[in-house]
């Protein structure tokens, strides 16, 4: 079973402006991502933090899916 990499969250952050997401606003340390896509707006919600639980880069995984093609996010979330 593939082995999920331990991301900062500004290295999620920049995993996800490869694809076209934008910083959108920061409230605390919860910085909002958003893209205009085919359909409408898209957002994401990425902690600020040095290191990210694994079930928190899993979720995140999982949301950006909704967006961008599993195949082309995997080589960035694992190993």
């Amino acid at each position: 079973m593939p082995k999920l990499k331990i991301l900062s969250g500004s290295e999620v952050i920049s995993i996800l402006a490869n694809f076209g997401f934008q910083v959108c606003s920061q409230k605390g340390s919860h910085i909002k991502l958003r893209r205009s896509g085919p359909t409408g707006k898209e957002t994401l919600t990425v902690p600020n933090h040095r290191e990210l639980d694994p079930g928190t880069c899993r979720a995140i995984f999982r949301q950006a899916t909704k967006y961008i093609p599993e195949s082309e996010l995997y080589f960035y979330f694992y190993d």
